[in-house]
């Protein structure tokens, strides 16, 4: 479909809604008017940012805004792949109408968007933020291991052990590991700790070795134990 093959079923359908429609109304697609309501309605092969950003102008004379495109061919397997996009058009307040040659299909219509932020999102992000002594990570990156609060923790308490040997979670905690050295020991999630005896850990070889490939912190982390033993 072409964008003016869709004009006729959304003129049909707006005015089987008891509204007046004209198409290519002051740089408007479709304006469609019943009483006092003024309807804007952008036609498009397809959604984009060029559209969101044309009907969004649409909004500052419409009181409800669309925007039109073909169906898709799966709209269960839209919904499913196009979450975000539909978020997105629910903050920016506008509608979403899906057209073929016999019936407009309507997907959102235009409402007020209330903003609700989740209390536990932002309070991982703040935590991860505030537990992460340096900013390694190069923002943007794709394939390749990001430097999280628990990488970080684990990389310094391999430091640490090789540092002093084999030690207990409290002799680490004193060294300023942090309250999660027993958790993430025993969970050894990079298999980079071995116990060696009840309560008495160890970083193993993959620990050791591991420290290469984080040589920034690693070096932030040796000034932190330097003096305290063998150097990491």
């Amino acid at each position: 479909m072409v964008e003016s093959d869709l004009y006729p079923p959304v003129r049909d359908w707006l005015a089987a809604n008891g509204y007046t429609v004209r198409g290519e109304v002051r740089h408007c697609d479709v304006a469609a008017v019943r009483g006092d309501d003024l309807v804007a309605i952008e036609l498009k092969r397809g959604l984009s940012l060029a559209l969101l950003a044309q009907a969004a102008r649409r909004q500052r004379h419409a009181d409800s805004v669309y925007v039109a495109v073909p169906r898709p061919a799966h709209r269960a397997r839209w919904r499913t792949r196009s979450r975000d996009t539909l978020h997105l058009l629910r903050r920016l307040e506008l509608g979403l109408l899906f057209v073929d040659a016999r019936a407009v299909d309507v997907v959102l219509h235009p409402v007020a968007f209330e903003r609700h932020r989740r209390s536990s999102e932002r309070r991982a992000v703040l935590t991860e933020v505030a537990a992460r002594s340096v900013d390694l990570n190069r923002g943007g990156s794709r394939g390749v291991p990001l430097v999280t609060a628990y990488r970080e923790a684990a990389i310094r308490l391999v430091c640490a052990l090789a540092e002093l040997g084999p030690s207990s979670p409290r002799q680490l905690r004193a060294l300023g590991t942090g309250p999660r050295t027993l958790a993430i020991l025993s969970g050894n999630v990079y298999g980079w700790f071995e116990r060696v005896a009840r309560g008495v850990y160890r970083a193993s070889p993959g620990g050791v070795a591991a420290l290469r490939d984080y040589p920034a912190l690693a070096a932030r982390l040796r000034a932190q134990f330097a003096g305290r033993g063998q150097r990491c």
